[in-house]
């Protein structure tokens, strides 16, 4: 019953995307107008004893050196700390951010500390691809997730190893913006060409004149015309609204059985059967007694149980199936996600499945 509800959903979902108008900054972004990745090294300290062990020696080294910066000569060799963890510190930076912008950073463990809830991370420089230092992080992390030990039991909820400090970095240099620029792209998120002739065609009929033009399936130039300054005619460019064309395919993700149908799916006439075999195994140790008087010992006997069961499923034709037709049929010889997939790498194969067909 779960299993025909999700996947009636996803059918719903599929046949909704039909007739619908979208913006342009839905479905493309504009050259320049991206988010900047910023990664740094830091340490974590305040922890209660949750921290590194003294196996990771350069949590040792790195506090020793921060150490020796500030005036105090300690022998690395000799530390032994457990409320320091060493992080890798990572953030997302909006486009054209300007000095002084603060943003939110991710800090996860790199050591083999239990958890960071309740440390501190440490004045910690973010870098770019290009090696440049561009922010500074440093705050009190918050940590989703506990882990809780005992002698002899132990009980974690989401991943204590990572958390976030909102705000807590600060930008330190600006990001580069040109406003004088009279040319850009427009980058679509999924190339395509008769989307990219679309987006040329509604872009001038929005403005009246020839300011786009298509130069592959995936890039539309733009000129800026007379009279609009950058800013206001992006503006208006990522808010013309088109009917993009629905793409028949079919996505399965295999590691979690989980199969999305978008589009006009259809298959041609096929006949599907599926049939598992299943092997159970079942291990009974019995214990055997020596004879009275025999000077033996007890002794443990395994004993083995093997059943092999095949199912045998009747075979169902499908005939021009809609996405919904498809999965009642699927649903009717009682196919589990998994052989769902199977079916459909191999109707795929036959040929029969007129859609493209991705797996992750």
């Amino acid at each position: 019953m779960v299993r025909k509800a999700v996947i009636l959903c996803l059918s719903l979902l599929s046949f909704s995307l039909s007739g619908f108008a979208v913006k342009l900054k839905d479905i493309a972004s504009i050259e320049g107008n991206r988010i900047n990745y910023l990664i740094g090294y830091g340490l974590v300290v305040g922890l209660k004893g949750t921290g590194d062990g003294k196996a990771t020696q350069f949590t040792v080294k790195s506090l020793a050196n921060m150490l020796q910066k500030m005036g105090i000569v300690v022998d690395y060799n000799r530390l032994t700390v457990k409320n320091v963890a060493a992080v890798m510190v990572t953030a997302k930076v909006p486009p054209y951010a300007k000095a002084g912008m603060r943003f939110d950073v991710e800090v996860s463990s790199i050591g083999d500390a239990k958890s960071i809830q309740g440390g501190t991370l440490l004045l910690t420089p973010l870098r770019g691809p290009d090696g440049r230092i561009y922010a500074l992080a440093q705050g009190q992390v918050i940590v989703g997730g506990y882990e809780a030990r005992g002698r002899g039991a132990s009980q974690t909820k989401n991943v204590p190893t990572v958390g976030r400090i909102p705000n807590g970095a600060v930008l330190e240099v600006n990001l580069p913006f040109s406003g004088e620029v009279n040319e850009l792209n427009i980058y679509l998120d999924n190339p395509d060409y008769t989307v990219a002739k679309l987006v040329q065609d509604r872009v001038n009929e929005t403005f009246g004149t020839q300011v786009a033009k298509a130069l592959d399936s995936a890039t539309v130039k733009l000129s800026v015309p007379s009279g609009y300054s950058v800013v206001d005619f992006l503006a208006k460019v990522e808010n013309v609204e088109l009917d993009v064309p629905r793409i028949s395919k079919v996505v399965i993700d295999s590691r979690t059985g989980t199969i999305i149908l978008g589009g006009d799916v259809s298959i041609n006439p096929v006949s599907v059967a599926t049939g598992s075999l299943i092997v159970k195994i079942t291990e009974e140790p019995q214990v055997v007694q020596p004879p009275p008087l025999s000077g033996g010992t007890t002794q443990q006997a395994e004993r083995t149980t093997l059943q092999v069961r095949e199912e045998s499923r009747r075979i169902v034709p499908v005939k021009g199936a809609t996405v919904k037709e498809l999965v009642d049929s699927l649903n009717e010889i009682g196919a589990t996600p998994r052989e769902i997939i199977s079916v459909l790498q191999a109707i795929k194969a036959a040929g029969a499945l007129k859609a493209k067909l991705e797996v992750l």
